[in-house]
């Protein structure tokens, strides 16, 4: 069941939840589902139905997760957000660029003034 526990822990990452909002939507105590993500507890048929629900899949899905599929989805994400992180650092750039023509210009002007 420890990959199993895994497979849910990925799923809340990607989600952005906690092991606390998790635990509230599946009415149980945040302990409760650590063991349940750390392999300790094992699931009943009911509370894999309410995990699967919870992630919008279903149990098959679930049981049959395959991690690498994840990856592939986080590594496609992580690349999103650094394309978008390299755009910003341009735009930042290129405002500084303009920000030193301005005060350029100011400074010519006052000199010439």
């Amino acid at each position: 069941m420890k990959t199993l526990g895994k497979k849910i822990r990925l799923l809340r990452h990607q989600k952005g939840w906690s092991q606390e909002d998790v635990a509230k939507r599946l009415d149980i105590s945040i302990p409760a589902f650590s063991k349940i993500e750390t392999g300790i507890t094992d699931i009943n048929l009911s509370r894999l139905e309410q995990i699967a629900t919870l992630f919008e899949m279903s149990v098959v899905q679930l049981l049959t997760f395959n991690d690498t599929e994840a990856d592939q989805k986080f590594v496609n994400e992580l690349e999103t957000v650094n394309k978008r992180l390299m755009d910003r650092e341009t735009e930042v750039i290129d405002l500084q660029k303009k920000v030193i023509e301005l005060f350029e210009e100011l400074r010519h002007s006052k000199a010439t003034a």
